[in-house]
C-alpha cells in the first residue's frame, strides 16, 4: 500500500496495490500489521455501510470526546467525493478541509483520525460506501456542522443535493467552535 499525507494533519491517502488479470483484480485493503497510522491504543471497533443514490449528501458529522472516532473510509461500488474538515482546536490544520475522489475504479481509501467532521456526496447510484471506526457509534455525542456553512468554502461538486433533516440543521462551524472546542 502506498500511504500519502494530505493538507490536513493526520488524514491519510491510502493507495492499495491492485493485481489484475483477465479474471478480474484482487487487493488487500484491511491489514491490522498495516495500520501502523493508528496510534498505540486505538484499535477498529465497528464496521459500517452505506448504500446512497447519486447527489445524496451525507454529512458533516463527528463524535465528541470520550466518544470521538478515527475512520478508515473506502467505496466499494460507485464513486463519493470525500470531505473531511479538521476540528481539533490544537491541530496545526484546524478549520482546513480536504475534498478527495473515493471510487470503486481508483480504490483509493482514507484514514480520519478522531477530532476531524467527515462527510461526503454520491456522484453516481447505488454507491456502497463503508468505514472502519475506532469507537462504537454514540447518539448522545454526534456534532453535525451545517455542510454548507460559508466560513468553510466546501465545493461539494452537487447543485442539489438530497439532505436528511438532521444534516439541514446542522450548525456553523463557528457555533462548533464556541461549544466543543
Amino acid at each position: 500500500m502506498e500511504v500519502l499525507k494530505t493538507n490536513i494533519d493526520g488524514v491519510l491517502l491510502i493507495k492499495p496495490k491492485i493485481f489484475g488479470d483477465s479474471r478480474g483484480y484482487f487487493f488487500e485493503f484491511y491489514s491490522e500489521k498495516e495500520q501502523d497510522f493508528l496510534s498505540e491504543n486505538e484499535k477498529f471497533v465497528q464496521d459500517n455501510q452505506s448504500m446512497s443514490h447519486a447527489n445524496v449528501l451525507r454529512g458533516l458529522h463527528m463524535q465528541q470526546a470520550p466518544f470521538s472516532q478515527g475512520k478508515f473510509v473506502r467505496v466499494i461500488t460507485g464513486a463519493v467525493l470525500d470531505v473531511v474538515v479538521d476540528g481539533r482546536k490544537n491541530s496545526p490544520t484546524f478549520g482546513k478541509h480536504l475534498t478527495e475522489e473515493l471510487s470503486s475504479e481508483n480504490h483509493h481509501m482514507l484514514y480520519i483520525p478522531a477530532g476531524c467532521l467527515h462527510g461526503f456526496t454520491t456522484l453516481k447510484d447505488n454507491t456502497i460506501f463503508t468505514y472502519k471506526c475506532t469507537n462504537y457509534y454514540n447518539k448522545e455525542s454526534e456534532i453535525t456542522v451545517s455542510w454548507n456553512d460559508p466560513a468553510l468554502g466546501i465545493d461539494w461538486k452537487c447543485l442539489n443535493p438530497i439532505i436528511s433533516d438532521k444534516d439541514t440543521n446542522g450548525i456553523l462551524f463557528k457555533d462548533y467552535i464556541e461549544k466543543f472546542t
